[in-house]
Parts: C-alpha cells; sequence; structure tokens
C-alpha cells in the first residue's frame, strides 16, 4: 500500500493527478491538503484536510504517514496579489512542508517550480541557464526550489524531483488556450506583440507523464522544464487551431506600444478584474522558450504534439469546445454510480483575451 500527500491538491493540476495517481494503481490512498476544499473528497480512495502551507503543519493533519509528499502548493497567479505575498506563501510553504516531511520521516518529495524563474526568455532555454525571474512570483519559486533542496542533501537516500513546467492547459481549464480556441471560434482573435515570439505551453496529461517517467527513474534529485516539445511560435499554435476547428478566423497582433498604453487606462477604471490589464499584456507579449533538455536526452516520449493535444483535449472533454454539449462528471474509478451529466455553460470570451 502507498499513499501520498498532495500540498495544493485541490488545484488544477493536483484534481488531474490524485485522479491518475488513484487510477493507475500507483497508489492506494491520496490525501490533498489545501486551502481550499477539493472537488474530489469523498471519492474511494481520497481524504482531505483544509492545510494552509503558510503555518506550520500539525501532524496530524494527514491520516497517515506518506510515503510520497506532492508540493504543488503555491500562490501564483499574476496580476492579482501584492508582492509580498508571493514570498510569505512560496517560501513559508517550502519550508513548512519540508519540516513536516523531516518530522514524519518521509523522504520522497515532487516540488513544482515554475519556468518563470527563468524570466523572458528570447532564445531556447534549458535546465542549465542563468536563473533571472523578473516577477515576484518567479523570484519566490528558485528560492523555494533551494529549501527543497537543502531537505534533500541532509539525509542520504532521499529522492527530490523538482519540476519547472510552462503554462499547463486541457480539459476544464479556462486558461490561455482555451481563450485562443473560444475566440477564434467566434471568428477574430487579437494579441498583443508579433506572432514569431516562442510561448512554451505543457498539455496535463503530458505533464502528468513526466511525473510518472522521474518516479519510475533511479535518479535521487532531479530539476526539469516541461514543455511540449518542440516549443512553436505563437503564430504557429492560433494557425494549428484555426486548422483543428477548420475555422477560417481573423487574427490580429497588435502591437504592445499601442496595447499598453490602452490597457493602463482600462487598468485605472476595472482594476484587477480586467481581462487586459497591464500585466497581462506584458506577459503575453514576452516570449517563454523553453527547452525540455533533460526529458529529451534521457528519451522521454512527449506523447502529445499540440495538434494531438487538442484531439485528445476534445475527446476528453467535448463540453469545453462545444457549450451545447453534456458534461460528464467522473471522479476516481471505479464508480458504484453512473456518471452524472449536466450542462455546460458557455464561457465567453473577449476577442482581446491574452495569451501568458
Amino acid at each position: 500500500m502507498k499513499r501520498c500527500v498532495i500540498y495544493g491538491g485541490a488545484g488544477y493540476v493536483g484534481t488531474h493527478l490524485t485522479k491518475h495517481l488513484l487510477n493507475t494503481g500507483r497508489f492506494t490512498h491520496v490525501h490533498i491538503a489545501d486551502i481550499q476544499s477539493s472537488p474530489l473528497e469523498g471519492s474511494p480512495g481520497v481524504t482531505a484536510s483544509i492545510t494552509d502551507v503558510r503555518q506550520p503543519l500539525e501532524i496530524a493533519h494527514a491520516p497517515f504517514t506518506p510515503d510520497w509528499i506532492f508540493n504543488l502548493a503555491a500562490v501564483h497567479r499574476e496580476p492579482g496579489h501584492e508582492p509580498h505575498e508571493y514570498y510569505e506563501t512560496n517560501l513559508a510553504g517550502a519550508a513548512n512542508v519540508c519540516d513536516y516531511a523531516e518530522v514524519v520521516g518521509c523522504d520522497n518529495m515532487y516540488f513544482t517550480s515554475s519556468i518563470s524563474v527563468y524570466g523572458p526568455t528570447l532564445g531556447a532555454t534549458d535546465e542549465t541557464a542563468a536563473i533571472r525571474p523578473v516577477t515576484p512570483y518567479g523570484g519566490s519559486k528558485y528560492p523555494a526550489e533551494v529549501i527543497h533542496q537543502r531537505w534533500h542533501r541532509t539525509k542520504s537516500g532521499r529522492r527530490l524531483i523538482i519540476s519547472r513546467p510552462g503554462v499547463l492547459y486541457g480539459p476544464d481549464d479556462p486558461g490561455n488556450i482555451l481563450r485562443m480556441v473560444k475566440a477564434i471560434k467566434k471568428g477574430y482573435f487579437a494579441f498583443p506583440g508579433s506572432p514569431r515570439i516562442f510561448k512554451s505551453y505543457g498539455y496535463i496529461f503530458g505533464f502528468i507523464d513526466s511525473i510518472d517517467y522521474w518516479l519510475d527513474s533511479s535518479e535521487d534529485m532531479v530539476v526539469y522544464n516541461y514543455s511540449e516539445s518542440p516549443t512553436q511560435p505563437l503564430g504557429e499554435l492560433v494557425t494549428t487551431i484555426k486548422d483543428h476547428l477548420e475555422c477560417r478566423a481573423l487574427v490580429l497582433p497588435i502591437p504592445l506600444w499601442l496595447l499598453l498604453p490602452a490597457s493602463r487606462l482600462i487598468q485605472a477604471i476595472a482594476g484587477f478584474t480586467n481581462p487586459i490589464h497591464p500585466v497581462r499584456v506584458k506577459k503575453a507579449a514576452t516570449p517563454t522558450h523553453i527547452v525540455p533538455q533533460r526529458l529529451i536526452d534521457t528519451g522521454f516520449n512527449f506523447r502529445y504534439s499540440f495538434l494531438e493535444s487538442l484531439k485528445h483535449w476534445e475527446q476528453m472533454a467535448p463540453y469545453d469546445f462545444d457549450p451545447m454539449a453534456v458534461r460528464e462528471v467522473q471522479l476516481i474509478k471505479p464508480q458504484e454510480a453512473p456518471p452524472v451529466v449536466v450542462p455546460q455553460p458557455s464561457r465567453e470570451t473577449s476577442p482581446l483575451e491574452l495569451v501568458g
């Protein structure tokens, strides 16, 4: 019997990861420790607790001593938080999770960092590149890596896997890629900057493949990038979506010198709720040319090209692509009851929704 705790497990990645770990039999019990409730709570093999990683962790918050700890907990959305909040949560969270692992004797940990530790990446950037974050989120993530590495070094036989994923997308995620899909389906899509900039995205199921890959490896310490390979320019991503949808949408790049002043004006009126906030505008126009070289060098199988990911996504969650489709809610296999079918409301998308 193998059991794990997932900090931040109620979020997008944690929910998909929990289903996968249980459905594949890799773990028999997953405890989700998060500051918010999990949609999987009460499913077979799942327990959950409301847990704030900013505070020292009580031993009793999890009902068992875990074989593995997955630390996904972070403040990450930009904009939306004050700079100090990223450091307070991401650094204290790393320290408290490592302290908990020390106390209960768990010697295996997986930590999600971010490609934001590299800052803007004009050229191809692998794991050997310099660390040059330019945002509070990126600036808090690299010190959090160091905290986990310090935990790893204090005892022989420990395993630590650190991932630096790009922007993840897939079923049930109303993020950047789905915004592009919705806008292109409506017939027009505008984005800031040049279609030639590279943007590093990772399909959620490909990312989970990478987690399996390193869990099965014999390496005791790994730091790796995750994005689909090869990384593509934004214009190619848009063209692939248009071809997949068989849609002849109008695609308009908007110069940053024009859009940024306009976004500042709108920000003064609308605040953080503004979909074209200046931070989002600059982020959308910033290249992220990330290369997952560790995975490439060790023979990892990237199963999903961008086109294949769209096909797989539409098969798994047709309601994301068609607002008239029904949504089948399936949690953890096996289900004693049939899937619950509920209508999936459409998500309106501004033609100026930005790609980060």
